[in-house]
Protein backbone atom coordinates (compact mmCIF):
# COMPACT_ATOMS: atom_id res chain seq x y z
CA UNK A 1 0.00 0.00 0.00
CA UNK A 2 1.43 3.50 -0.50
CA UNK A 3 2.57 5.94 2.16
CA UNK A 4 -0.90 7.80 2.91
CA UNK A 5 -3.05 4.48 3.21
CA UNK A 6 -0.11 3.27 5.72
CA UNK A 7 -1.18 6.81 7.81
CA UNK A 8 -4.72 6.56 7.68
CA UNK A 9 -4.32 2.61 8.84
CA UNK A 10 -1.77 3.31 11.73
CA UNK A 11 -4.22 6.16 13.08
CA UNK A 12 -6.83 3.84 13.20
CA UNK A 13 -4.86 1.22 14.70
CA UNK A 14 -3.61 3.34 17.61
CA UNK A 15 -6.97 5.27 18.12
CA UNK A 16 -8.69 1.51 18.31
CA UNK A 17 -6.14 -0.14 20.63
CA UNK A 18 -5.78 3.11 22.84
CA UNK A 19 -9.73 2.26 23.47
CA UNK A 20 -9.29 -1.27 24.37
CA UNK A 21 -8.72 -2.16 27.76
CA UNK A 22 -5.96 -4.48 28.83
CA UNK A 23 -6.71 -7.92 29.10
CA UNK A 24 -6.82 -8.67 33.42
CA UNK A 25 -5.87 -12.12 32.94
CA UNK A 26 -2.22 -11.06 31.45
CA UNK A 27 0.58 -8.42 32.48
CA UNK A 28 -0.71 -4.75 32.49
CA UNK A 29 1.48 -4.10 29.45
CA UNK A 30 1.85 -4.63 25.61
CA UNK A 31 4.63 -3.81 22.78
CA UNK A 32 3.02 -3.57 19.22
CA UNK A 33 5.21 -3.75 16.41
CA UNK A 34 4.74 -1.83 12.92
CA UNK A 35 6.60 -2.85 10.17
CA UNK A 36 4.86 -0.87 7.66
CA UNK A 37 6.48 2.57 6.97
CA UNK A 38 4.60 6.07 7.12
CA UNK A 39 5.31 9.57 6.31
CA UNK A 40 7.09 10.08 9.44
CA UNK A 41 8.91 6.57 10.09
CA UNK A 42 10.40 3.79 8.58
CA UNK A 43 8.92 1.17 11.39
CA UNK A 44 7.36 2.19 14.91
CA UNK A 45 6.99 0.39 18.41
CA UNK A 46 4.10 1.40 20.68
CA UNK A 47 4.43 0.32 24.41
CA UNK A 48 1.13 0.45 26.21
CA UNK A 49 1.09 0.56 29.97
CA UNK A 50 -1.86 0.30 32.49
CA UNK A 51 -1.35 3.75 34.70
CA UNK A 52 -1.29 1.67 37.89
CA UNK A 53 1.84 -0.08 36.99
CA UNK A 54 3.04 3.70 37.80
CA UNK A 55 3.21 7.27 36.62
CA UNK A 56 5.92 8.51 33.71
CA UNK A 57 8.73 8.32 35.98
CA UNK A 58 8.11 4.62 36.51
CA UNK A 59 7.11 4.07 32.62
CA UNK A 60 10.15 6.36 31.24
CA UNK A 61 12.63 3.81 33.67
CA UNK A 62 10.81 0.33 32.12
CA UNK A 63 11.35 1.91 28.58
CA UNK A 64 14.90 3.61 28.86
CA UNK A 65 15.72 -0.02 30.30
CA UNK A 66 15.31 -1.46 27.20
CA UNK A 67 17.14 0.92 25.40
CA UNK A 68 20.80 2.13 24.67
CA UNK A 69 22.56 5.41 23.62
CA UNK A 70 22.48 4.84 19.72
CA UNK A 71 26.35 6.37 19.15
CA UNK A 72 28.14 4.13 21.94
CA UNK A 73 25.80 1.71 23.81
CA UNK A 74 28.47 1.07 26.34
CA UNK A 75 27.45 4.70 27.44
CA UNK A 76 24.50 5.70 29.95
CA UNK A 77 22.05 7.82 27.91
CA UNK A 78 21.63 11.61 29.61
CA UNK A 79 19.12 14.02 30.22
CA UNK A 80 18.51 18.25 30.31
CA UNK A 81 19.38 19.44 33.86
CA UNK A 82 16.56 20.15 36.29
CA UNK A 83 18.68 22.29 38.30
CA UNK A 84 17.50 26.05 38.58
CA UNK A 85 19.71 28.25 37.24
CA UNK A 86 21.94 30.39 39.85
CA UNK A 87 20.35 34.04 40.40
CA UNK A 88 22.18 36.72 38.62
CA UNK A 89 21.62 39.14 41.30
CA UNK A 90 21.92 37.77 45.19
CA UNK A 91 20.19 40.89 46.42
CA UNK A 92 17.15 40.19 44.05
CA UNK A 93 17.15 36.56 44.62
CA UNK A 94 16.68 37.22 48.73
CA UNK A 95 14.22 39.92 48.11
CA UNK A 96 12.17 37.56 45.98
CA UNK A 97 12.30 35.23 48.42
CA UNK A 98 11.12 37.31 50.79
CA UNK A 99 8.56 38.37 49.01
CA UNK A 100 7.45 34.65 48.13
CA UNK A 101 7.37 33.97 51.52
CA UNK A 102 5.33 36.70 52.97
CA UNK A 103 2.59 35.93 50.23
CA UNK A 104 2.76 32.29 50.55
CA UNK A 105 -0.07 31.54 52.99
CA UNK A 106 -2.15 33.89 51.33
CA UNK A 107 -1.30 32.18 47.93
CA UNK A 108 -1.87 28.84 49.45
CA UNK A 109 -5.20 29.40 50.46
CA UNK A 110 -6.04 30.94 47.57
CA UNK A 111 -4.71 28.00 44.89
CA UNK A 112 -6.10 25.36 46.82
CA UNK A 113 -9.32 26.78 47.23
CA UNK A 114 -9.74 27.58 43.63
CA UNK A 115 -8.40 23.85 42.72
CA UNK A 116 -10.84 22.43 45.24
CA UNK A 117 -13.62 24.52 44.11
CA UNK A 118 -12.68 23.24 40.14
CA UNK A 119 -12.75 19.75 41.53
CA UNK A 120 -16.19 19.80 42.56
CA UNK A 121 -18.39 23.01 41.88
CA UNK A 122 -16.94 24.87 39.05
CA UNK A 123 -17.02 23.05 35.55
CA UNK A 124 -15.79 24.61 32.37
CA UNK A 125 -17.82 25.88 29.73
CA UNK A 126 -18.75 24.24 26.75
CA UNK A 127 -16.20 25.12 24.03
CA UNK A 128 -14.48 24.13 20.67
CA UNK A 129 -12.11 22.08 22.71
CA UNK A 130 -14.70 21.13 25.10
CA UNK A 131 -17.68 18.71 24.26
CA UNK A 132 -18.89 18.09 27.70
CA UNK A 133 -20.63 14.99 26.52
CA UNK A 134 -20.96 12.24 28.97
CA UNK A 135 -18.54 9.05 28.83
CA UNK A 136 -16.20 11.15 26.50
CA UNK A 137 -13.16 8.93 27.59
CA UNK A 138 -14.59 6.41 25.54
CA UNK A 139 -15.26 7.73 22.39
CA UNK A 140 -12.43 7.32 19.38
CA UNK A 141 -9.41 9.84 19.75
CA UNK A 142 -7.10 10.82 17.19
CA UNK A 143 -2.98 11.66 17.67
CA UNK A 144 -1.09 14.68 16.02
CA UNK A 145 1.96 15.71 16.34
CA UNK A 146 3.79 19.52 16.80
CA UNK A 147 8.00 19.58 16.73
CA UNK A 148 9.53 23.04 17.96
CA UNK A 149 13.76 23.09 18.24
CA UNK A 150 14.88 23.35 22.07
CA UNK A 151 16.94 25.84 20.83
CA UNK A 152 13.98 28.19 19.45
CA UNK A 153 12.22 28.02 22.76
CA UNK A 154 15.46 28.51 24.74
CA UNK A 155 15.63 31.76 22.83
CA UNK A 156 12.52 32.50 23.49
CA UNK A 157 12.97 32.04 27.34
CA UNK A 158 15.90 34.22 27.28
CA UNK A 159 14.13 36.96 25.73
CA UNK A 160 11.67 37.12 28.04
CA UNK A 161 13.06 35.54 31.08
CA UNK A 162 10.90 33.11 32.01
CA UNK A 163 10.94 28.98 31.96
CA UNK A 164 10.59 26.72 29.05
CA UNK A 165 7.65 25.26 30.67
CA UNK A 166 6.07 28.70 30.90
CA UNK A 167 7.14 29.58 26.96
CA UNK A 168 5.56 25.93 25.96
CA UNK A 169 2.34 26.52 28.27
CA UNK A 170 2.06 30.18 26.80
CA UNK A 171 2.07 28.62 23.67
CA UNK A 172 -0.33 25.99 23.62
CA UNK A 173 -2.66 28.64 25.61
CA UNK A 174 -2.12 31.18 22.43
CA UNK A 175 -2.51 28.10 20.04
CA UNK A 176 -5.68 26.70 21.54
CA UNK A 177 -7.44 30.66 21.91
CA UNK A 178 -6.26 31.17 17.85
CA UNK A 179 -8.43 28.15 17.05
CA UNK A 180 -11.44 28.63 19.30
CA UNK A 181 -11.80 31.71 17.95
CA UNK A 182 -11.75 30.41 14.71
CA UNK A 183 -14.15 27.88 15.01
CA UNK A 184 -16.75 29.98 17.31
CA UNK A 185 -15.80 33.73 17.82
CA UNK A 186 -18.26 33.49 20.79
CA UNK A 187 -15.88 31.54 22.55
CA UNK A 188 -13.20 34.01 23.33
CA UNK A 189 -15.04 34.99 26.21
CA UNK A 190 -15.50 31.25 27.66
CA UNK A 191 -13.55 29.57 31.11
CA UNK A 192 -11.36 27.28 30.02
CA UNK A 193 -9.23 25.52 32.54
CA UNK A 194 -5.88 23.33 32.12
CA UNK A 195 -5.03 20.58 34.74
CA UNK A 196 -1.45 20.63 34.13
CA UNK A 197 0.43 16.58 36.03
CA UNK A 198 3.20 17.34 37.88
CA UNK A 199 5.36 14.70 39.59
CA UNK A 200 6.37 15.20 43.41
CA UNK A 201 9.34 12.91 43.54
CA UNK A 202 12.11 15.16 44.67
CA UNK A 203 15.02 13.60 42.33
CA UNK A 204 16.90 14.82 39.14
CA UNK A 205 17.02 11.55 37.06
CA UNK A 206 15.54 8.68 35.94
CA UNK A 207 16.74 5.31 37.44
CA UNK A 208 16.52 1.91 34.91
CA UNK A 209 14.13 -0.98 36.77
CA UNK A 210 17.34 -2.84 38.75
CA UNK A 211 18.36 0.20 40.34
CA UNK A 212 14.53 1.24 40.95
CA UNK A 213 14.18 -2.18 42.43
CA UNK A 214 17.40 -1.88 44.47
CA UNK A 215 16.45 1.45 46.13
CA UNK A 216 13.52 3.79 47.74
CA UNK A 217 14.29 6.71 46.10
CA UNK A 218 12.58 5.62 42.59
CA UNK A 219 9.50 4.02 44.62
CA UNK A 220 6.86 2.36 41.94
CA UNK A 221 3.27 3.98 41.99
CA UNK A 222 1.78 7.16 41.07
CA UNK A 223 3.70 10.08 42.68
CA UNK A 224 1.96 12.59 40.94
CA UNK A 225 -0.35 15.79 41.73
CA UNK A 226 -2.30 18.14 39.62
CA UNK A 227 -2.98 22.20 39.76
CA UNK A 228 -5.16 24.07 37.79
CA UNK A 229 -4.21 27.11 34.95
CA UNK A 230 -7.04 29.51 33.29
CA UNK A 231 -6.44 29.28 29.92
CA UNK A 232 -6.53 33.16 29.37
CA UNK A 233 -9.62 34.99 27.58
CA UNK A 234 -9.01 37.17 24.44
CA UNK A 235 -11.67 39.19 25.57
CA UNK A 236 -8.65 39.79 28.53
CA UNK A 237 -5.82 39.58 26.31
CA UNK A 238 -5.59 41.31 22.84
CA UNK A 239 -4.81 38.47 20.25
CA UNK A 240 -2.15 41.15 19.20
CA UNK A 241 -0.28 40.94 22.36
CA UNK A 242 0.68 37.14 22.11
CA UNK A 243 3.63 37.53 24.62
CA UNK A 244 1.52 38.18 26.98
CA UNK A 245 0.48 34.50 27.38
CA UNK A 246 3.53 33.59 28.34
CA UNK A 247 3.80 35.84 30.72
CA UNK A 248 0.29 35.05 32.23
CA UNK A 249 1.25 31.56 32.22
CA UNK A 250 4.63 32.24 34.07
CA UNK A 251 2.72 33.92 36.96
CA UNK A 252 0.38 31.56 37.32
CA UNK A 253 3.01 28.48 36.98
CA UNK A 254 4.99 30.58 39.79
CA UNK A 255 2.05 31.18 41.73
CA UNK A 256 1.20 27.40 42.00
CA UNK A 257 4.86 26.60 42.62
CA UNK A 258 5.59 28.80 45.21
CA UNK A 259 2.11 28.13 47.31
CA UNK A 260 1.37 25.02 49.42
CA UNK A 261 -1.38 24.23 47.78
CA UNK A 262 0.09 20.93 45.23
CA UNK A 263 1.23 19.46 48.73
CA UNK A 264 -2.24 20.35 50.34
CA UNK A 265 -4.07 18.26 47.44
CA UNK A 266 -1.92 15.62 47.63
CA UNK A 267 -2.30 15.06 51.39
CA UNK A 268 -6.11 15.37 50.34
CA UNK A 269 -5.60 12.78 47.49
CA UNK A 270 -4.34 10.26 50.59
CA UNK A 271 -6.29 11.27 52.82
CA UNK A 272 -9.50 10.48 50.76
CA UNK A 273 -7.78 7.08 49.78
CA UNK A 274 -7.69 6.38 52.97
CA UNK A 275 -11.07 7.36 54.67
CA UNK A 276 -12.88 6.58 51.63
CA UNK A 277 -11.52 3.50 49.50
CA UNK A 278 -10.18 4.25 45.99
CA UNK A 279 -12.96 3.53 44.53
CA UNK A 280 -13.60 7.38 45.72
CA UNK A 281 -10.68 8.73 45.02
CA UNK A 282 -10.87 7.40 41.35
CA UNK A 283 -14.33 9.01 40.94
CA UNK A 284 -13.00 12.49 42.73
CA UNK A 285 -10.11 12.21 39.87
CA UNK A 286 -12.18 11.72 37.14
CA UNK A 287 -14.67 14.40 38.60
CA UNK A 288 -12.02 17.20 38.12
CA UNK A 289 -10.59 16.12 34.87
CA UNK A 290 -14.15 16.02 33.44
CA UNK A 291 -14.69 19.88 34.59
CA UNK A 292 -11.49 20.90 33.42
CA UNK A 293 -10.91 21.76 29.51
CA UNK A 294 -7.91 19.70 28.82
CA UNK A 295 -4.63 18.21 30.70
CA UNK A 296 -1.36 18.76 29.67
CA UNK A 297 1.78 16.65 31.15
CA UNK A 298 5.10 16.19 29.93
CA UNK A 299 8.26 13.74 30.41
CA UNK A 300 12.06 15.08 29.67
CA UNK A 301 13.71 12.40 27.38
CA UNK A 302 17.29 11.79 26.48
CA UNK A 303 19.20 14.14 24.83
CA UNK A 304 21.32 11.53 22.21
CA UNK A 305 19.82 9.18 20.23
CA UNK A 306 18.27 6.17 21.72
CA UNK A 307 18.28 2.60 19.63
CA UNK A 308 16.63 -0.23 20.36
CA UNK A 309 18.16 -3.55 18.95
CA UNK A 310 20.42 -1.79 17.07
CA UNK A 311 17.22 0.41 15.08
CA UNK A 312 18.25 3.72 15.82
CA UNK A 313 14.85 6.00 17.25
CA UNK A 314 14.48 9.34 15.02
CA UNK A 315 11.13 10.27 17.23
CA UNK A 316 9.99 9.59 20.54
CA UNK A 317 6.52 10.85 22.29
CA UNK A 318 3.80 9.39 24.64
CA UNK A 319 -0.05 10.37 25.04
CA UNK A 320 -2.97 9.06 27.85
CA UNK A 321 -5.53 7.18 26.89
CA UNK A 322 -9.58 6.83 28.79
CA UNK A 323 -8.91 10.44 29.95
CA UNK A 324 -12.18 12.38 29.63
CA UNK A 325 -11.80 15.25 28.28
CA UNK A 326 -12.01 15.76 24.67
CA UNK A 327 -8.09 17.52 24.55
CA UNK A 328 -5.37 16.11 25.87
CA UNK A 329 -1.49 17.43 25.09
CA UNK A 330 1.66 15.80 26.02
CA UNK A 331 4.84 17.22 25.85
CA UNK A 332 8.29 14.82 25.59
CA UNK A 333 11.70 16.37 25.09
CA UNK A 334 14.27 14.51 22.12
CA UNK A 335 17.50 15.18 20.73
CA UNK A 336 17.32 18.51 20.98
CA UNK A 337 13.17 18.96 19.97
CA UNK A 338 10.20 19.08 21.85
CA UNK A 339 7.01 17.42 20.38
CA UNK A 340 4.10 18.39 21.28
CA UNK A 341 1.39 15.85 20.63
CA UNK A 342 -2.32 16.07 20.94
CA UNK A 343 -5.09 13.65 21.67
CA UNK A 344 -8.24 14.90 20.10
CA UNK A 345 -12.30 13.83 20.09
CA UNK A 346 -12.86 12.69 17.13
CA UNK A 347 -15.16 14.48 14.82
CA UNK A 348 -15.10 16.95 17.42
CA UNK A 349 -11.56 18.51 16.81
CA UNK A 350 -10.60 19.67 13.82
CA UNK A 351 -7.05 17.88 15.28
CA UNK A 352 -5.67 19.41 11.44
CA UNK A 353 -6.36 22.65 12.21
CA UNK A 354 -5.61 22.75 16.22
CA UNK A 355 -1.49 21.55 14.95
CA UNK A 356 -1.66 23.96 12.44
CA UNK A 357 -2.71 27.32 15.13
CA UNK A 358 -0.11 25.70 17.63
CA UNK A 359 2.77 26.49 15.11
CA UNK A 360 1.40 29.27 13.84
CA UNK A 361 1.06 30.47 18.00
CA UNK A 362 4.84 29.21 18.07
CA UNK A 363 6.01 31.34 14.72
CA UNK A 364 4.32 34.50 16.28
CA UNK A 365 5.56 34.48 19.80
CA UNK A 366 9.03 33.83 18.51
CA UNK A 367 8.95 36.78 16.10
CA UNK A 368 7.45 39.11 18.70
CA UNK A 369 10.33 37.64 21.17
CA UNK A 370 12.55 38.85 19.11
CA UNK A 371 11.50 41.91 17.90
CA UNK A 372 10.92 42.95 21.50
CA UNK A 373 14.79 42.06 22.22
CA UNK A 374 15.80 44.07 19.39
CA UNK A 375 14.02 47.22 20.70
CA UNK A 376 17.02 49.82 22.29
CA UNK A 377 16.99 49.84 25.95
CA UNK A 378 16.32 53.93 25.47
CA UNK A 379 13.38 53.47 23.56
CA UNK A 380 11.53 50.86 25.98
CA UNK A 381 12.71 53.79 28.71
CA UNK A 382 10.92 56.38 26.45
CA UNK A 383 7.88 54.37 26.01
CA UNK A 384 7.48 53.49 29.47
CA UNK A 385 7.96 56.89 30.32
CA UNK A 386 5.12 58.05 27.46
Amino acid sequence: MSVDSNDKHFADYISKMAMEDLPRTRPLWQVHVIKYPTSNAAGTLVFKFHHAIGDGYNLMGVILSSLQRADDPSLRLSFPSLKSPRPKSISRFIMNKMSQYLSMPFTSVSEFGWSLLKSTLVEDDKTPIRSGVEAVEFRRTKLSNVTFSKDHIKEIKSNLGVTINDVITGIIFYGIRLYMQNIDYRSRAFSSTALVIANTRHIKDYQIVQDMLKTEKGAWGNHITYYHVSVPKLQDIPISNPLQFVRKAHTSIKRNKNSFANPLITKLLRMKNKLEGPEALAKHIHGTMRKSSLLISNVAGPIEQMAWANHPIGGFFFTLSGIPQSLVITVMSYMGMLRVTTTTEEEFIDEQKLTWYLNKAFDIIRHESIAKENIPKWNKFFKYVL
